[in-house]
Order: structure tokens, then sequence, then C-alpha cells
């Protein structure tokens, strides 16, 4: 099995996994809360793991069609995967730290901390650019073998 597949397949179960230990989090909030409910973050994680899990399938099954390189095949599967983790880590911080219930809200707080605006500017453009680019890129592709 190639590496990008083997890498993207890994990722795909981590996220599911994920998605379904935060499930158990999410279900904990909702039993002990007065409210039935579970942190805004909490349930983010949880949604967020379950849709990057089989969005990273989607990208595996572009990756096993993919016309180029192992090397350009790899990085192009990597950069959407990689801020797929990235942005579920995010969220389930935010809910252990139950900190903010909206992330892009002003001032942008990590616990403790205040993050200027020019980090989550940064972050959210090297996002875009990396999933709208690597998932195009193994689209582009699977067309061009049509």
């Amino acid at each position: 099995m190639p590496p990008s597949l083997l890498f993207t397949y890994t990722a795909c179960g981590i996220f599911f996994l994920t998605g379904l230990i935060t499930g158990v989090w999410k279900y904990y909030h909702i039993h002990s809360s007065k409210e039935a409910q579970a942190p805004v973050y909490v349930n983010i994680a949880h949604r967020s793991s379950l849709m990057y899990s089989f969005a990273t399938l989607v990208l595996a099954k572009f990756v096993e069609l993919s016309p180029y390189s192992e090397t350009v095949t790899f990085w192009s599967a990597a950069g959407p995967i990689v801020f797929f983790a990235l942005a579920i880590s995010t969220y389930v911080i935010h809910g252990v730290l139950k900190d903010t219930d909206n992330q892009f809200k002003k001032p942008h707080t990590l616990g403790a901390f205040t993050l200027p605006n020019w980090v989550i500017i940064t972050f959210m453009v090297a996002l875009i650019i990396a999933e709208i680019g690597g998932a195009g890129i193994l689209f582009v592709g699977f067309l061009s073998t049509l």
C-alpha cells in the first residue's frame, strides 16, 4: 500500500475513533447537565471528527485514483488532513477549557491567552489554501483519468 493511502486511511480511522470518543464525552455532558446539553465545542468536536473521517475517506478514494507521483499525491492529501486534525484539536481544547462558544469572536481566546487577530486570519488562510488546494489537486487528477 502506498504511503499516501496508508496515511489517509490511518487519519480516517483516527478521526472516526475521535468522533466516537467525543460522542461519549458529549453524552456525559448531556447526561450530567441540568439543561441536557454539552458545551458548544464538545458538540463541534464530536460532529467535526465524524465529518472529517468521511471527508478523509473521500480523499482516500481520490488518492487511490491519483495519476500523480507518490510525492504529489501524499502532500495533496496531507494538506487537508493536517488541517482537519488541527481543527479537531482546537475544538477539543476549547471543549476542555470551556473558554468560548465562538472561537472567531474577538478577543480570540485560548484558555488564559488572547491571540492576536493576525494569528486567526493567517491560520484560516492557510487552512483554506491547504484544504481546497489539496482536495482540488486530487480531484483534478481523478478527472484527468476519465
